[in-house]
């Protein structure tokens, strides 16, 4: 299988690619980190003892300027995509009087308008496809009826937006067969966690998590379509 995954130079991105490639899957990795994407790729390559995993460096706040230039590295690659993760998120942790506009904006343009047109670039890809799933990884901070936290109101509703995207598009992809979900992800010890929650120890790893994403992209959408998916054991 060729996934296409975003974030995927640190935290659950980082332990999804390795996880993936473990396993034979070829894995197309995109982050604006290069020298960290790239020390991913590498150390996935050598276990794997061969090149599975391929790394993209972009930065999806670019999309929409330089939408060719993505398509065009992508297919130099694959011209099938059997599953994309946005697994790609940015954390602001304010009060919300003190989030000016254009910093709301660009956590909107990476946690919602990126996976959004990503998604839209994706699905001529995926017709090739047996499988054609799409994971949104959104957040438990998004979730509705969740409990809250003080100082992420921009960050949760830019993941419950990319939640009822998920739910609609489920819908308007369904004579294509493309399956659409979404995972809420609750507290796993990640460097955003940390910064997010300084002090607190979340209950899962980046590796634990990553098993059961991996699981669900290859067959959760034999079970689940439109669906916004806790998993979570704690918030924080």
């Amino acid at each position: 299988m060729v996934i296409l995954l975003t974030g995927a130079s640190r935290g659950i991105g980082a332990a999804l690619v390795q996880s993936f490639t473990e396993e034979g899957h070829r894995v197309l990795m995109l982050s604006r980190n290069r020298s960290r994407l790239e020390e991913v790729a590498d150390s996935c390559n050598k276990r794997a003892q061969r090149n599975l995993a391929v790394a993209i460096p972009f930065d999806l706040v670019d999309l929409h300027n330089l939408e060719e230039e993505l398509i065009s590295n992508i297919r130099k690659h694959t011209d099938t995509i059997d599953v994309l993760i946005n697994n790609a998120g940015q954390l602001i942790r304010k009060p919300f009087e003190k989030v000016d506009i254009n910093s709301a904006r660009r956590l909107f343009e990476t946690n919602f308008f990126a996976p959004a047109q990503l998604i839209r670039i994706c699905i001529p890809l995926m017709k090739g496809s047996r499988l054609k799933h799409i994971v949104n990884v959104t957040s438990m901070g998004g979730f509705q009826g969740s409990g809250k936290f003080s100082g992420l109101s921009y960050y949760s509703a830019s993941k419950a937006a990319l939640g009822n995207l998920t739910e609609c598009l489920a819908e308007e992809f369904r004579q294509d067969k493309v399956k659409v979900n979404a995972l809420a992800i609750g507290s796993v010890q990640t460097e955003m966690f940390a910064e997010a929650f300084p002090g607190f120890q979340a209950p899962l790893k980046p590796s634990q998590m990553a098993g059961f994403m991996k699981w669900f992209a290859l067959e959760g959408q034999g079970y689940f379509n439109g669906k916004i998916l806790p998993v979570s054991l704690a918030t924080p």
